[in-house]
């Protein structure tokens, strides 16, 4: 559809901003939301953490003791477990305000969704940009929630945008300027391409999205298949034209775990 406005909005490291809602005075140390374990101790990975932990070098994904390592130093430091359930009273309150400023809406998980505005900004990126600011500071004013949108003429390009300016960022792609925005980013930018994509593309010098754009669809098809193949084509040039679907909060019924022991064997890894 031409003319169409998409924004895609994500809430800043989520998990760990909503720690600091509950206890303000988190804001100044570094924070790191853990999944621990069964195997008790330090045992377990980082969940998320806020950007003063990051800046030691800590990630989501990182087992625990390394993250502690990293941050050794720093005595204010505070390793806190996951809730869930207060995450998720947060991510409702948010999303029932988001959903006022759509024509769409588009649940994706606690921290993302993605808005259709067409018809409520008539196509004008202006009048998106002001609306996406309104939004931001809704959010920010009701829930405390910071937050980070990209808006552009599609859902692939605005969630590009939106991992662009962290955190509370606002960035606008129109759509012709969508080629000079994705060029100099690296092709892991692109959601949907991982690390071994990514090895796989440098392999034959590829490393940025316009560098990306100068491989035709035949070799991307032979080295991913046809539909990946097709999908990366279309995505180094920002061509989308999947729709924002409205569709209901899924419940959830799947938990994050850590295995009481290491291991590769098929039979432990799928008992219950």
């Amino acid at each position: 559809m031409s003319g169409r406005v998409v924004f895609h909005i994500d809430f800043d490291y989520f998990y760990a901003q909503c720690e600091e809602i509950r206890k303000p005075d988190l804001r100044t140390k570094p924070v790191a939301v853990c999944v621990y374990s069964d195997r008790g101790g330090d045992s377990g990975a980082i969940a998320t953490a806020n950007y003063l932990a990051r800046r030691y070098g800590v990630k989501s994904g990182m087992p625990i003791k390394f993250a502690k390592k990293k941050l050794e130093e720093v005595p204010e430091s505070v390793f806190l477990p996951t809730d869930f359930d207060y995450y998720t009273e947060v991510s409702d309150s948010a999303m029932s305000i988001i959903r006022r400023y759509a024509d769409v809406f588009e649940y994706v998980g606690k921290d993302e969704a993605y808005l259709d505005v067409t018809k409520r900004v008539e196509s004008d990126f202006k009048r998106a940009a002001h609306l996406a600011q309104q939004l931001k500071n809704a959010l920010r004013s009701t829930v405390k929630l910071s937050s980070t949108v990209g808006i552009s003429s599609n859902k692939l390009v605005s969630k590009i945008a939106s991992d662009y300016k962290k955190p509370d960022g606002l960035t606008i792609v129109e759509p012709e300027n969508v080629e000079s925005f994705l060029d100099p980013l690296p092709i892991r930018s692109i959601p949907g391409i991982g690390k071994k994509s990514e090895e796989k593309l440098a392999e034959i010098s590829l490393e940025t999205i316009s560098q990306l754009r100068s491989v035709d669809v035949f070799t991307l098809n032979g080295l991913f298949g046809r539909k990946v193949g097709t999908y990366i084509y279309n995505a180094a040039r920002g061509i989308d034209d999947e729709p924002v679907s409205p569709r209901h909060d899924p419940v959830q019924y799947s938990r994050i775990i850590t295995l009481k022991q290491d291991s590769k064997d098929f039979d432990f890894l799928t008992k219950d």
